[in-house]
């Protein structure tokens, strides 16, 4: 999770920097001063700043009516009487409202995107005003010396002609894309107000060294998962801290190295209790005795609206908790990242197979949907049903219960079940005769190809399967199976385990990105652009055919510093490629999860978007493999 710099490099990555920060990068870069350049040493006053003052030191009072103005013209593009702002782009092209409001391309944060390959410059005060020497943004993953450029410090009058005719305080012209707005000198007044407050501090849970998450768990979770998760879940917090050394440089990045940004992590656990209806106020008492910065993983039973919507309403990150479904709301918000849609998306793949199947001639007269006790269940079943509407096929829903066995026993070939139940009701079945039509599980919820099917019943059943194929997935999870070997711990549930792995892992890489720009809504940001190239990155990275002994560590949790260089009996073999696959296909992976592809696009708050339909490959000799019967579907 951390990659140490020689010592040799010290001197290397201290020029890096400041001459990344100064170099021509971008159409608008001014040189750094001496002075900039000084503030930016570790041993600077501004680095020692204390956190409670954060970024605006220096700024005077806002006025909160102008700062309000501001906020709906970048947020909505609108003024708070209602009044729509207008602009005008790439010379002739005229737009208005929400397309010219400036958090289209700004971001929340106001620190910047990059679109293909333009670079849009943060704009908040420390960077537009301020010039805070260490005030740095990453602004391209691909490139990790590509930081944003210096500039003379913006005036009122240099703002507003920036934002009325589109000229840099440099004098030369700002990109086309950046739209001539039409703006009085109260709006430009607002607007100022308002960029000079946005991200300028550090969010709740951060100080100079030290960062707090918290994670929660729902009082429904089974004692042993519950155990799984937390001894998996602090097992990686307690590595990430190993390899940070107080005076040792086990940063990252040069830019990390120079800030000092590396942060000790110190983890909450927010145990719910008694019914969701009375988990807002536990959050809020948990809360408001120890803000943290984020939630992270998390594990949930039947429900978790509640703190999805904890989260929304207090603009605290949830960040990819492992939960059966995700809340119906959880595209809509901003603060609440999922794997996916879970049992909801089952559903969607599950309807899409079967109207492909009508459309190739192999229709279906009837769907039975048998559902389990659990609130899951029940949501998953009507999804399946509105998915089918207007398919021709017939659907109902029942129950589990001691009808059921009949209502199998007179199905027909061209009918299909499908079973919302998890692995406590499947030994139910096991006594009863294979149903002639179609079967189909939800491999979500019964855990996997491994669960307990009824063993007469495995030559016709199918599973909607949200994962990795598990022939192909042994790759991607080589590093965190590793892991958990070097830490001692049991591989007891595949996909939970590999869920708060990746969470953390990933959560990690995104913080170091993020360099000392310590802020919520910009975290969420940086989850969206980083998550391909990171998980192409990353792939590629791990299917190389050697690793080093310093490059296992940060695989392995082994601190950094207890891996010398050049220690042959370190060196560890060649991957072993699994059940009949060649190793050069082996490597070619997009994932280092149990999904096959993880992505996020801005607005976008499920990260895996589809599944298989797959049967078992050789159920008759108590092979656990599976085949997919269908490609990646995507409703």
């Amino acid at each position: 999770m951390a990659l140490a710099l020689a010592p040799q490099l010290t001197a290397w990555a201290l020029i890096l920097v400041g001459a990344a920060c100064a170099a021509p990068r971008v159409l608008l870069a001014q040189p750094v001063t001496a002075a900039a350049s000084q503030a930016m040493s570790p041993t600077s006053p501004v680095h020692n700043r204390p956190a409670s003052v954060g970024w605006s030191q220096g700024i005077p009072a806002q006025d909160p009516d102008l700062v309000a103005w501001g906020r709906k013209i970048y947020l909505e593009g609108r003024r708070p009487n209602g009044e729509w702002v207008r602009g005008m782009r790439y010379g002739n092209v005229q737009a208005s409202g929400e397309a010219v409001a400036c958090v289209m391309c700004h971001r929340r944060s106001g620190l910047g995107a990059v679109e293909g390959t333009l670079q849009i410059s943060p704009i908040s005060g420390r960077y537009l005003f301020d010039q805070d020497a260490r005030a740095v943004v990453n602004m391209n993953l691909r490139v990790r010396k590509a930081f944003n450029q210096r500039h003379a410090p913006y005036t009122f009058e240099t703002l507003a002609q920036a934002l009325r005719s589109g000229v840099h305080v440099s004098g030369t012209e700002l990109n086309p894309v950046m739209p001539r707005f039409e703006l009085s000198d109260h709006d430009v007044q607002g607007i100022s107000a308002y960029l000079r407050q946005l991200s300028a501090s550090w969010s709740p849970g951060v100080t100079q060294d030290r960062i707090r998450f918290a994670t929660v768990i729902t009082p429904d979770v089974a004692a042993e998962r519950k155990k799984t998760f937390l001894e998996t879940l602090q097992a990686v917090i307690r590595q990430k801290n190993s390899n940070f050394v107080p005076g040792q440089r086990t940063m990252s990045s040069a830019a990390e190295m120079v800030l000092k940004t590396q942060r000790v992590w110190d983890l909450d656990v927010w145990e719910l209790k008694g019914p969701a209806s009375t988990w807002n106020d536990q959050l809020t008492a948990f809360y408001r005795e120890r803000p943290v910065f984020a939630l992270i993983s998390g594990l949930g039973g039947d429900t978790w609206e509640p703190i999805h919507d904890f989260s929304e309403r207090t603009g605290l990150p949830c960040w990819f908790p492992s939960v059966t479904a995700a809340p119906d709301q959880a595209e809509d918000g901003f603060y609440n990242i999922y794997f996916s849609r879970g049992v909801m998306l089952d559903a969607d793949v599950l309807g899409r197979h079967l109207r492909t199947l009508q459309a190739q001639a192999q229709p279906t007269r009837r769907l039975i949907q048998i559902v389990g006790p659990e609130l899951a269940h029940r949501r998953a079943a009507q999804a399946l049903s509105t998915a089918l509407q207007g398919s021709g096929i017939t659907v109902e829903q029942h129950p589990l219960g001691a009808d059921t066995q009949g209502m199998l026993g007179g199905m027909k070939a061209d009918e299909a079940v499908m079973f919302w139940l998890s692995t406590p009701q499947l030994e139910t079945l096991a006594k009863w005769p294979v149903p002639k039509g179609a079967v189909f599980f939800s491999a979500r919820l019964t855990g996997g190809e491994a669960a307990a099917y009824p063993t007469a019943w495995t030559t016709q059943l199918q599973l909607v399967y949200p994962y990795e194929l598990p022939q192909k997935r042994q790759a991607g999870l080589l590093y965190f199976k590793q892991w958990l070997s070097t830490r001692k711990l049991a591989l007891v549930d595949e996909i939970l385990q590999s869920e708060v792995y990746f969470a953390l892992d990933y959560l990690n890489d995104t913080i170091v990105d993020m360099l000392d720009n310590l802020h919520r809504d910009y975290l969420l940001e940086r989850a969206e652009n980083m998550l391909s190239l990171r998980e192409a990155s990353r792939a590629e990275d791990q299917a190389r055919d050697w690793i080093s002994p310093r490059q296992q560590a940060v695989h392995s949790g082994e601190p950094l510093r207890a891996l010398p260089y050049g220690t042959p009996s370190a060196r560890m073999p060649r991957p072993q490629a699994h059940r009949g696959e060649s190793y050069s296909s082996m490597t070619k992976r997009e994932s280092t999860t149990i999904y096959p592809r993880l992505s996020l696009a801005q607005g976008q708050r499920q990260a895996s978007k589809g599944g298989y339909i797959v049967r078992f490959t050789n159920p008759t000799a108590g092979n656990i493999d599976v085949t997919a019967q269908t490609d990646w579907i995507v409703p």
